[in-house]
């Protein structure tokens, strides 16, 4: 159920890495060949790829507008996690505190401490502790997974919280490679019941395209860590591959997989995720219309997106972006998704992750205490969105 460590030396390689690269929201690499949406702060733009069927968008009922701040004081948190009983669960990736939000003030408070993650999210890098995820069984068996990084590789852990406390974690999956960029790092239950997790290449694009390794792809496993039944390549936890750095993943009504990807210098990707697909990293960066590799179906320039978290909700995808410091929404029509539409453009900073809460609104994340400049008086927080 465990694999051994795939990458030696990512200290060195990590320190590499950030030298040349400025973290999760800033290109870097060469360009691509893809058709990209424009934003209008409101109003539909120019989708990727064009529909099979009807691609007129539906009624707009009106703006997404913010609510109220459910949480403030936060340092970069990362991951979100509903409970059944409505409380939420929040990582924070620099400090590696697990918050937990009581509903319904969803006062913040610590309910532990991920002490094997390690994190150089203070200088700019993507390490740390990132997704969260509840078992769908978490009434009974109050299990958590959570993707974390160590000195060594990435990892998914699961951790027992009761009487307000987080127990002792335990590995189910090691021997992802670790990166000073590029961990993936998101988590998601399937309607299916196998946990989906999105890993990075670590900036060495090669790694994307090897399915002996776990690096630049989305897995599928059982709760226990092994091969979900199922899964496209014998033996492997491998679903899709070719990509670059997924930090999104939604299911749609529909139980199609999205996946939320960040480009190098041109284009942010939002994908269809099909298993035991290519989706084309680093032989393409956005649509390249290449036999065997599947495009995007919606892109983005990089400086309007760097895309984080992903949400579905009512027919819609909702995607946090970074250096974009906006969220996007984007129409799905089946298989299709087109006339993305951006709010709250550079109001709230950049925007990590975005969830559904139990009553059907959202939340999302901001991302501005991560050493790249002095925070606000209220940075992070969590804000709560009508959609």
């Amino acid at each position: 159920m465990r694999r051994a460590a795939a990458l030696a030396g990512t200290t060195a390689l990590a320190a590499v890495l950030l030298t040349a690269c400025g973290g999760d929201d800033e290109p870097d690499g060469g360009p691509g060949d893809t058709v990209t949406a424009t934003p209008q702060s409101g109003s539909p733009s120019t989708e990727a790829s064009k529909p099979t069927g009807d691609n007129t968008p539906p009624p707009d009922d009106g703006p997404a507008t913010v609510v109220r701040t459910v949480a403030t004081g936060l340092a970069a948190p990362w991951g979100v996690a509903f409970l059944p009983n409505g409380d939420a669960v929040v990582t924070e990736r620099d400090t590696r505190r697990v918050l937990l939000l009581k509903a319904p003030s969803y006062d913040v408070r610590e309910v532990g401490l991920i002490e094997a993650a390690v994190s150089n999210g203070d200088t700019g890098g993507e390490a740390g502790l990132l997704g969260v995820a509840a078992s769908p069984d978490f009434g009974t068996d109050r299990t958590l997974f959570f993707y974390l990084s160590t000195a060594s590789d990435n990892r998914i852990v699961t951790a027992r919280l009761e009487h307000g406390r987080l127990g002792t974690p335990r590995v189910i999956l090691d021997g992802i490679p670790v990166g000073g960029i590029h961990d993936g790092g998101r988590l998601a239950f399937g309607p299916d019941g196998y946990l989906y997790a999105s890993t990075g290449e670590t900036g060495e694009g090669d790694l994307a395209q090897d399915k002996s390794t776990l690096a630049g792809k989305i897995l599928r496993i059982t709760a226990d860590g092994a091969p979900a039944p199922g899964n496209p390549f014998p033996g492997s936890p491998i679903w899709s591959y070719g990509h670059r750095n997924v930090q999104g993943l939604a299911f749609d009504d529909a139980d199609r997989l999205w996946a939320s990807e960040f480009g190098d210098q041109t284009y942010d990707e939002l994908n269809l995720i099909r298993p035991g697909e290519n989706y084309g990293w680093p032989m393409v960066e956005g649509r390249g219309g290449r036999k065997g590799l599947v495009d995007p179906q919606v892109v983005w320039e990089t400086d309007v997106a760097s895309p984080s978290g992903l949400a579905f909700l009512d027919g819609h995808l909702w995607l946090a972006s970074l250096r974009g410091e906006r969220l996007w929404r984007v129409d799905v029509h089946g298989d299709h998704a087109s006339h993305p539409v951006d709010y709250f453009v550079g109001q709230y900073g950049r925007m990590r992750t975005v969830v559904v809460t139990p009553e059907g609104r959202l939340w999302v994340t901001t991302s501005n205490r991560d050493g790249r400049g002095d925070p606000g008086p209220e940075d992070d927080r969590i804000l709560l969105i009508e959609p």
